[in-house]
């Protein structure tokens, strides 16, 4: 049997010959194991050499070793290069990423893009599943900031475009006004100027709760001005060449005259494609409003002849006292504006003319308001002073008789100017007559709607002219307020319309069997 000992594992029977080696101990392959028998056993650098213990041949009790290679390594470790790398690599279900063979040992890594575990089939997982949370949250960031940094360059476009459009509307309406007041020589392109930005403040941004009213045309807004003035902003609603005309007309005449009967233009917004008109503000509404209420009781007459007084006041400066004189041409109960003392203030000149002193009148496409509109201009499209005149006396008219002139008509389809002239020749002015200026009024009643029935006559010439029909109101409100003092100046009685007869009505435009509506 012993003859067999070196091809089964070199075993050394000696007890001396493992000298402080315990069974189980390992000591590396590059030192002779054991070291007295000077054999070449356990000499390869990659093993390691394990005491073992046992009988080995009956009866004598052994002590022996054994070579083995290291962990990663295969071969003879009894051989000076018998322990060989295993490559890891090549073995089948070893890894299932990226491979790499080490000495003794190997890398096993998930692609890149990839996490999990290589070591296993399907293990490596793509990277956008990869902290589901954080990906998220990474995305949502960069989204975020494209997001943000589109909204602010959109911003900015935005804003420079409104710049350049700014710039433009005011360049176009500069001009025109220019343009317009090239015969005065006046400055008012500079210095009535607001921005649109100290307006859109004013207004907070043209909020609905701010308007005050308006119509088909604009809009009338309250605001605020950084001076902490209260102001009225009149903005059009229709973006046409007239409406753009009549803002700068509007400018180019409120800018030159002052009256404290014609409402006060502070300045002007030309920023926009029409501009924007900023008046003092007037709180009381207007006439219109007050005279046609649900209420039965309006205005009372004293304050009805001196409203009457006041927008006379106002027609005649226009026509007489300005150094250009000005046809006003929408004269009308809508128009005229009251203060919290009901003093007049006469507003919306975007439809006035300038009328050459040379010229008695001016030829223009008709524009004014049906019910007010004069008829002679109506038929003739000539525009004279005449015009406010019978404009004038409709308003008289609605002020004795509180009837809207516009859409007032008779039994006999009359309108309201033809029912009252026919009334008032007939004697049955009572019929028309509000109630409240029957019970208040006395003989200046009268007096008033002759005065109201001359200023509507059909011939323009027949009709008085403002100044006149302005001392005679003012002579009958000083009557009826003074009535024991004598008003009356005698180097002034040219001025005055005589309307103690009924006679004076003379031809008037209707008669009781035929209406003429003219709009």
């Amino acid at each position: 049997m012993f003859d067999k000992l070196d091809q089964l594992v070199d075993w050394e029977v000696s007890s001396n010959a493992l000298q402080g080696l315990a069974p189980g101990d390992e000591r590396p392959g590059n030192e002779t194991c054991p070291s007295d028998l000077g054999s070449s056993v356990c000499h390869s650098s990659y093993s390691t050499c394990r005491a073992t213990s046992g009988q080995y041949k009956p009866p004598t009790n052994a002590t022996g070793y054994v070579c083995r290679c290291h962990d990663g390594y295969q071969g003879n470790p009894y051989l000076s290069d018998g322990c060989q790398d295993i490559d890891e690599c090549s073995l089948p279900d070893k890894c299932f990423g990226n491979c790499t063979n080490l000495p003794g040992k190997y890398l096993c890594q998930c692609p890149q893009g990839t996490y999990g575990n290589p070591y296993i089939q399907d293990g490596c997982i793509t990277s956008h599943h990869q902290n589901p949370v954080g990906v998220g949250s990474g995305a949502m960031l960069v989204l975020l900031v494209l997001v943000l940094g589109a909204t602010a360059i959109t911003h900015k476009i935005k804003i420079r475009r409104k710049k350049k459009l700014r710039q433009k509307f005011f360049k176009q309406n500069r001009g025109q006004l220019l343009q317009q007041l090239v015969s005065q020589s006046a400055d008012i392109a500079e210095r009535m100027i607001v921005t649109l930005e100290e307006l859109e403040k004013a207004t907070n941004n043209f909020d609905k709760a701010r308007e005050l009213g308006g119509g088909g045309h604009g809009t009338v807004y309250k605001g605020i001005l950084s001076t902490l003035h209260v102001v009225a902003i009149k903005k059009s609603k229709i973006v046409i060449q007239r409406e753009i005309d009549n803002f700068i007309n509007e400018v180019a005449i409120l800018s030159q005259i002052s009256h404290r009967n014609i409402v006060k233009l502070l300045g002007c917004c030309l920023e926009t494609e029409v501009p924007l008109l900023v008046y003092e503000f007037i709180s009381n509404g207007t006439l219109h409003s007050h005279l046609h209420t649900e209420a039965s009781v309006s205005l009372s007459w004293m304050d009805r002849l001196r409203i009457a007084v006041e927008i006379a006041k106002a027609l005649a400066y226009l026509h007489s006292l300005v150094q250009i004189p000005i046809i006003h041409r929408d004269v009308k109960s809508p128009n005229i504006l009251l203060d919290d003392n009901l003093t007049v203030k006469l507003s919306d000149f975007g439809a006035s003319r300038y009328i050459p002193i040379d010229q008695t009148g001016l030829d223009t496409t008709v524009q004014g308001t049906c019910g007010y509109l004069d008829p002679m201009y109506y038929s003739t499209g000539h525009l004279t002073e005449k015009s406010d005149v019978y404009s004038f006396g409709v308003i008289l008219i609605e002020l004795l008789t509180r009837k809207k002139p516009v859409s007032y008509r008779s039994p006999q389809g009359c309108s309201l100017v033809n029912h009252f002239v026919t009334l008032l020749s007939e004697g049955n002015l009572v019929q028309i007559l509000d109630p409240q200026v029957d019970k208040e009024g006395g003989g200046e009643v009268v007096d008033v709607a002759l005065l109201a029935a001359i200023c509507v006559k059909f011939i323009s010439q027949d009709r008085p002219i403002m100044r006149q029909v302005e001392m005679t109101l003012e002579s009958i409100y000083a009557a009826k307020e003074y009535p024991s003092s004598d008003m009356t100046d005698e180097s002034d009685e040219e001025n005055y319309v005589q309307v103690t007869d009924i006679t004076s009505i003379g031809e008037t435009n209707v008669d009781a069997t035929n209406c003429r509506i003219y709009c």
